[in-house]
């Protein structure tokens, strides 16, 4: 299946040759909350929530009923989640295939701030050649090349300084087979009026901006969360909120070589109090959810239970599947 989260949410103006970063947007798409929602409390468990549940939550971040409803109806037509219905109660759950790719995104998330990895100073290009008329396949092969870290150097050329995987070797070439050429190669310099340098893909400075800006947002909770004066509305609200604006940087930045980039880059800084915010109120707000839910359930409490970053980097997946879940 494609991502359970919307490529545009990042970079919504996919199809323009000379967007590299997104727009500020009013506030996160519905849609993308409550993937984040419930892969934050159910991943480890498969639970099922009542979609008046759901609701219940998304409102505490700002999304209206209806909004809440269109995106639940909206992700279970896209497979992401499973529906299950008894009399006039509904719930849902995330799909496994969902369940797989959340849980890779997760280490894919943390992993790409977790360290400074040796850069062996080979570029993995990826040259694609498809007519305009065929539109939809192109804005496939560009969401799917976002996904997995490239940028376009040049219109049809698209660069990243990691190997393609065999896994995101099928991916690609499941999009567009027969378009697409994938070279690896060492950047040669020309001189400054002449060449163009690969790091020009990325706008370094605007995701250094998006980074400070990340910092400044949350910092300053930092002692609310530390002394648990954050209640569990807020915690929820705060951890979903962090995790959905986080999720970002591993396409945003996704890695870039630490000696190109300038001094005192704030990656390490960002995934520091990204840590401190979503595991601090990690026990706070699974109580939280855990309550809300069971207000809507006719039986027993779905089984609710958050994860770590620690999780993430060891796969939540893995993990629910060697616990039984």
């Amino acid at each position: 299946m494609s991502s359970p989260f919307d490529i545009e949410e990042i970079f919504p103006d996919e199809d323009a040759a000379a967007v590299r970063l997104p727009r500020r947007q009013s506030g996160p798409a519905p849609q993308g909350l409550a993937v984040t929602l419930l892969a934050d409390y159910t991943m480890r468990t498969g639970a099922w929530l009542p979609s008046a549940a759901i609701a219940a939550l998304l409102a505490e971040t700002g999304v209206s009923e209806a909004g809440a409803r269109t995106a639940i109806s909206r992700l279970a037509r896209r497979g992401v989640l499973h529906g299950s219905r008894q009399g006039r109660h509904s719930s849902y759950r995330l799909a496994p295939a969902a369940v797989a790719h959340l849980s890779e995104g997760g280490r894919w998330i943390v992993r790409s701030a977790a360290a400074a990895e040796p850069w062996d100073g080979w570029w993995t290009l990826i040259a694609f050649s498809l007519p305009q008329q065929e539109r939809t396949r192109r804005r496939a092969l560009r969401g799917q090349l976002r996904w997995l870290g490239y940028a376009p150097l040049y219109d049809g050329l698209w660069i990243s300084p990691h190997p393609l995987t065999p896994a995101s070797t099928a991916q690609v070439a499941g999009v567009a087979p027969g378009a697409v050429t994938v070279f690896r190669a060492r950047h040669v310099e020309l001189g400054a009026m002449t060449g163009r340098e690969p790091l020009r893909a990325w706008d370094v400075a605007a995701i250094a901006a998006h980074y400070e800006s990340f910092l400044r947002r949350w910092r300053p909770l930092l002692p609310d969360v530390t002394a648990r004066r954050v209640g569990g509305a807020d915690a929820v609200r705060a951890r979903t909120e962090v995790m959905d604006t986080y999720r970002r940087f591993a396409v945003l930045d996704p890695r870039l070589p630490v000696a190109l980039l300038p001094a005192r880059w704030p990656r390490a800084a960002a995934l520091e109090v990204f840590t401190a915010v979503y595991d601090g109120l990690a026990g706070t707000a699974e109580e939280h959810v855990r309550v809300v839910a069971g207000r809507y359930a006719d039986g027993p409490p779905p089984a609710v239970r958050s994860h770590t970053v620690a999780d993430l980097l060891a796969g939540v997946g893995r993990i629910a599947e060697a616990s039984g879940a």
